[in-house]
């Protein structure tokens, strides 16, 4: 589903405010607006889910946000493509996150279930908001900071807002998948919400693209497993995004693990000095 990675690099002052004649402002140049449109699309597709969960089209509502995911996973690589990386889209990017993967998962659970548990539900659903604009909030201040371990040991810190909405959902996969109401029981739906909130805040090291790295003689093999999911995807969405969600919960120890082997390769040179 991507990440939460603003768009920011040396291009940023030539797409963010540019001057024209008599120092007059020219706005966004036309590469940028691509990024920041997709960006838009999001935000929009996010907000939908809402309106779906409302009517209580619950199918709608979790694809309208999955969607929004889908088109975030992209913006920021055809902003870099397009070198039209820039402050603008950035905080476009970190508040259409905030609003896609933070309150709109945090509304349809609560419409779908957590309504029967006013008090706890509101507050689960709160707190999984807020958490994800913790996050993003973290992440933008630590843009600048030059020591960043996890970063660059290629790890993301904590569960990225989009798979923090994907996994949060879960309870809904199931209940869809099964059609047994036990996955819409309000207590499990708040703690299960709760629970991915403190993931997404956590220190915890998680898997990025760029610390994957499959061995030469398993590659061909992976494509061919992506390609099938893909396909199952189509076929049975519900079965396939529990998979998904176990598999990802699944490597999140690996996780951990790995960076601790890289912690101590890192901690070695210094020790022997």
């Amino acid at each position: 589903m991507g990440d939460d990675r603003p768009r920011i690099g040396p291009k940023a002052a030539e797409d963010e405010v540019p001057l024209g004649p008599a120092g007059r402002t020219r706005g966004l140049s036309l590469r940028a607006v691509v990024p920041n449109a997709i960006t838009a699309a999001a935000l929009c597709s996010g907000l939908t889910g809402i309106r779906f969960a409302i009517a209580g089209m619950w199918h709608e509502a979790i694809l309208a946000v999955l969607l929004a995911g889908l088109l975030d996973g992209i913006d920021g690589r055809i902003a870099r493509l397009l070198k039209a990386q820039s402050r603008f889209g950035a905080e476009l990017d970190s508040l259409a996150d905030s609003l896609s993967f933070g309150m709109a998962p945090a509304l349809i659970l609560f419409l779908w279930s957590l309504q029967d548990l006013p008090r706890l539900g509101w507050f689960a659903s709160l707190a999984f908001a807020i958490c994800c604009a913790l996050r993003l909030a973290r992440f933008n201040a630590m843009i600048d900071v030059d020591e960043q371990p996890h970063k660059s040991a290629g790890f993301l810190t904590g569960v990225p807002a989009p798979v923090g909405a994907g996994l949060a959902f879960l309870p809904v996969y199931l209940w869809i998948a099964t059609g047994r109401d036990e996955f819409r029981e309000p207590v499990a739906v708040a703690l299960w919400l709760s629970a991915i909130a403190v993931l997404m805040i956590s220190n915890m090291a998680t898997f990025s693209w760029t610390s994957l790295r499959p061995r030469r003689n398993v590659r061909l093999e992976l494509i061919a497993v992506i390609g099938m999911l893909c396909g199952a995807l189509l076929m049975e969405p519900w079965w396939t995004l529990i998979v998904i969600c176990a598999g990802y919960l699944a490597l999140m120890p690996l996780s951990i693990v790995r960076y601790a082997r890289i912690k101590r390769q890192r901690a070695a040179p210094a020790q022997a000095h």
